[in-house]
């Protein structure tokens, strides 16, 4: 599985929306999870959402009930929307993507590539969110 592009992202007021995309190769073998990560201020990486190839998903606490994460398996996208923006979810986001056999699970999915990555893994370019209060 490889990510070929992403998409979304921009400036908005606090309490606005945004939707960020990520397009990918590799879906069909029905064997992955996706992801988004985000990098504030502070520079740390942090796992915001995640899906696989079966359907579930994990969001990050911080996020929780205000993004959500989808595929459209159809057109190859994942989604992350994001509503109720804060002024700290200003960050880059970054879509990832590997091979779910690789992973025990979304949660160590989540936990593994906010600290680091491996050759398996497969990141977006980047998209920068800005959230003004």
């Amino acid at each position: 599985v490889q990510i070929l592009a992403q998409s979304g992202g921009g400036s908005v007021q606090a309490g606005g929306s945004l939707r960020l995309s990520c397009t990918a190769s590799g879906l069909s073998d029905n064997n992955y999870c996706m992801g988004w990560f985000r990098q504030g201020p502070a520079n740390v990486r942090e796992g915001v959402a995640a899906i696989d190839s079966k359907g579930s998903t994990r969001i990050g606490d911080s996020v929780k009930g205000r993004f959500t994460i989808s595929i459209d398996n159809a057109a190859n996208t994942l989604h992350l929307q994001m509503n109720s923006l804060k002024p700290e979810d200003t960050g880059m986001y970054y879509c990832a993507a590997a091979p779910s056999r690789l992973f025990r699970g979304l949660s160590f999915f989540l936990d593994y590539a906010s600290r680091g990555t491996t050759d398996s893994i497969s990141w977006g370019q980047g998209t920068q969110v800005v959230v003004s209060s």
